[in-house]
């Protein structure tokens, strides 16, 4: 805890570096409060603008958060490597968990057989690529997107869908600059903006995806970038419907000064149509991973852009990383061309949407709200996340509490489906109701 802790320093640098040395080695644990401005000031016998600096500094490089009177914060990811043993707390034996967002790894298809083929087909190994995207992976990835009414004429890959979205506000925004996300929304993404010292906006997000009014006012908030969701939204299973992407891309014609994001991270998955909003600004992106389909391990994704947008990420690429492991792209293409892959992908979101719905419908059959339209996460308004976790925890569940999700939303719990068996919902269900069903007065469990 932050209270056994002593930062110290006589320098805005040194300070912030004490802070970050306490967060690497897990004494300042995520959620833990640093002590207020002057009270450090008066402890370290520095001025207050000195202390007030140094946080500053650790505001921008996403270690840590002010949140009004709660004061400053670490937040619940920082972006430093740590001792993770020091921070997670051991499981609880026997403990359900469904808090990961991870896919069923049950339903993954098999890598082997394509692996053995490749090692085949590709010989000795390759020298330093000619070409970001392999031509036959970029003329199946056109013909995906444009499937599903994507244009895709300009197109390179990434490692991953926050790998791609990382560099598309790097090649458009500066520190400072302003980006409307969903509320609640990935906790990956709200980490990443901090990290990228950029300033979040909220939008509210219903079953259809951001809502109208919360983007028009993050538009007028100066907002430089909005990043949506297309289907299966982390948390809430929210999916843009047709109406609400007809209304979002009347809101947003001509918009020049606007970086469009979409992130179609479960993709064949989803099991409901894509409505994308690309090409409704000038500037835009739409990127689609692998992760959710194929397994988490194929860090790759497929980003489409305008022309502009496209050559700065490609051209970001070369000067570091240089491009994806072509062997990576020939793997994926090769689970593209597989009629049994696609099979096999297709059940794994008949499955996960048997389960999520089964769950909000046990849920609603007691009296408890959830939100799952789409994807492997459901999400559950409660009182106090704090309460709920903990009673749910006690139960033999694991869930994941809301906060690294929200910025202004309401509080919330997150459940994956994805290690569920069908068995499994009713209990589930109970032991939720139960924990959110107050204890009556003087009654003692």
């Amino acid at each position: 805890m932050a209270a056994h802790y002593q930062i110290v320093g006589s320098s805005s640098a040194a300070i912030s570096a004490s802070v970050e040395s306490g967060i690497r080695a897990g004494a300042l644990a995520p959620g833990d409060p640093l002590p207020a401005v002057r009270a450090l000031a008066a402890e370290l016998a520095v001025s207050p603008a000195t202390v007030a600096k140094a946080y500053q500094e650790l505001r921008q490089r996403g270690l840590v958060a002010t949140a009004g009177r709660h004061g400053t914060r670490v937040r619940p990811r920082p972006p430093v490597a740590t001792r993770r043993s020091a921070l997670l707390p051991p499981p609880l034996p026997g403990a359900r968990d469904v808090s990961a967002g991870q896919p069923d790894n049950r339903l993954l298809p098999p890598l082997g057989p394509h692996l053995a083929a490749l090692a085949a087909e590709i010989g000795p190994p390759g020298g330093y690529a000619a070409d970001a995207v392999r031509p036959e992976l970029a003329v199946a990835a056109r013909d995906r997107l444009a499937a599903d009414g994507v244009p895709a004429e300009e197109i390179t890959v990434t490692g991953g869908a926050l790998d791609g979205i990382e560099r598309l506000l790097a090649a458009h925004l500066r520190p400072g600059d302003a980006v409307a996300v969903e509320d609640p929304g990935w906790a990956n993404l709200l980490d990443l903006v901090a990290a990228l010292g950029l300033r979040v906006i909220g939008v509210p997000v219903d079953e259809e995806g951001p809502t109208e009014p919360g983007v028009r006012a993050a538009l007028a908030a100066g907002a430089r970038a909005l990043v949506v969701t297309s289907r299966a939204q982390n948390p809430t299973g929210a999916a843009v419907s047709a109406g609400r992407a007809e209304a979002l891309r009347t809101l947003l014609a001509g918009r020049a000064d606007l970086l469009l994001i979409e992130d179609d991270h479960a993709a064949e998955v989803a099991r409901v149509p894509l409505h994308p909003l690309a090409g409704a600004t000038p500037t835009w992106a739409f990127v689609r991973s692998v992760s959710k389909p194929y397994g988490p391990d194929l860090r790759l994704a497929v980003l489409a852009g305008d022309e502009a947008t496209v050559a700065r990420v490609a051209g970001r690429a070369q000067v570091g990383a240089g491009w994806v492991s072509t062997v990576l792209q020939r793997l994926v293409l090769a689970l593209w061309r597989d009629p049994a892959t696609a099979d096999l992908v297709h059940r794994a979101g008949q499955s996960y949407e048997r389960r999520r719905d089964g769950l909000v419908d046990a849920l609603a059959a007691r009296g408890v709200t959830a939100h799952g339209r789409t994807g492997i996460n459901v999400w559950v308004p409660v009182p106090d996340e704090t309460v709920a976790v903990t009673a749910l925890r006690d139960a033999g569940w694991s869930v994941a509490p809301g906060a690294p999700h929200r910025i202004a939303a309401a509080p919330g719990v997150r459940i994956t489906v994805s290690s569920l068996d069908e068995a499994d919902l009713h209990p589930l269900a109970e032991a939720v109701a139960r924990a959110l069903r107050p204890t009556p007065a003087g009654f003692t469990a």
